[in-house]
């Protein structure tokens, strides 16, 4: 019977055989795939996120893809056309000619002043309207290159291929209101009268008190804050804030009950007719219309209104301000610094009124008597 053999094995070499065991079995990326593999999924995310922030081209009114032009345009020195609505007597009867300036959102069908005037006044004053379709609402081309001083050319080139004269009064509404602060800068010697209504504050205004503007902001609506923060620092990050569906958008574009006063909540039945038109407010794309509107009216300004001069030394016109003081998407605060520091500005605050009190009965009457005839 043969005899087994009996080794002895060093622990060492137990070691040392497990370790070579399990070297062999393990797995191991190819030299230089893992930095690969990583490389290719930045250069994707990137890929994705470049597009995520990047608006589509908006749908030009007239062009074969785009909505038909229905109103009346004029054709603008740089090629855009601008959609106008004309209301009130014929302007080569009328004694005033008004240029009505739009808020967010809306479009040249949103001429509150010209919609709730007494027709009694217009005949008795002689009131000519016309209201516009700011670039990238309704039927007026987008202007990729908009600026805070390009409006105010815009409104004086209307006038003058309107034939409105040499001066004319200008009226705006929120948005529409900061329109006006650059027809106060930029087209001065233009004006017969101006008025705002309720116009919109930029935060960012140099000349505001720190902790005043600060209080203000933090008492709107956490989300409009990160949308105008979003708007004023990172305005190529607006497109996707306001579109992507992880965080709430704006709320102004929906005017949800939270930003509305308790007249706001009443006048609302007064906005009805918007249903035959809202489709045409935004039909070029919301980029082109509400972003850039937020871009421009949020971003740095080449100018602060409270170093605005009177341009009226003479009294042969006037500014007139009105602020509703329960207003819960323009402060009523600031509104108020602004007038301190422009003591000509007619400042009047309207109590229990909020944002939309134009719509209010009789009240655009006496806006408009305000500004044209001085009558309080």
């Amino acid at each position: 019977m043969a005899g087994g053999v009996n080794r002895k094995i060093s622990a060492a070499s137990a070691r040392a055989h497990t370790r070579r065991a399990k070297q062999k079995s393990s797995f191991q990326l190819p030299s230089g795939l893992l930095k690969k593999t990583t490389v290719l999924f930045m250069v994707g995310f990137l890929a994705w996120a470049y597009k995520a922030v990047q608006p589509p081209p908006p749908k030009i009114c007239g062009s074969t893809d785009g909505p038909p032009v229905t109103a009346p345009r004029i054709q603008l020195s740089d090629g855009r056309h601008l959609a106008y609505k004309e209301h009130g007597v014929p302007k080569e009867m009328a004694t005033h000619k008004i240029v009505f300036v739009h808020g967010y959102d809306s479009c040249r069908h949103d001429a509150t002043v010209a919609k709730t005037l007494s027709p009694d006044i217009v005949e008795e004053l002689g009131i000519y309207i016309v209201s516009f379709d700011r670039p990238g609402y309704g039927e007026s081309d987008p202007n990729p290159k908009r600026t805070v001083k390009s409006m105010a050319l815009d409104i004086e080139e209307l006038a003058d291929q309107l034939g409105l004269g040499s001066k004319f009064y200008v009226i705006g509404f929120s948005m529409g209101g900061q329109v006006v602060w650059s027809c106060l800068k930029y087209i001065p010697h233009r004006l017969a009268g101006v008025g705002l209504l309720t116009p919109v504050i930029n935060y960012w205004w140099p000349g505001f008190p720190a902790n005043l503007s600060t209080e203000a902001y933090n008492r709107q609506l956490q989300r409009d804050q990160w949308a105008l923060r979003v708007a004023h620092h990172a305005p190529w990050l607006t497109y996707w804030w306001e579109t992507q569906k992880w965080f709430p958008a704006l709320s102004v574009a929906t005017l949800i009950p939270d930003i509305l006063s308790h007249q706001d909540r009443e006048l609302m039945s007064k906005r009805s007719d918007r249903e035959n038109y809202v489709a045409q407010v935004r039909q070029q794309g919301e980029y082109e219309s509400l972003h850039r509107d937020l871009n421009v009216g949020f971003g740095t300004w080449e100018f602060s209104p409270m170093d605005l001069e009177n341009p009226f030394p003479n009294k042969e016109g006037s500014v007139h301000l009105w602020q509703g003081d329960e207003d819960m998407i323009v402060p009523v605060t600031l509104q108020r610094y602004i007038a301190q520091r422009l003591p000509w500005i007619h400042y009047h605050e309207l109590a229990g009124a909020g944002h939309l009190f134009p719509h209010a009965d009789g009240m655009c009457d006496s806006i408009v008597k305000a500004i044209l005839i001085g009558q309080k």
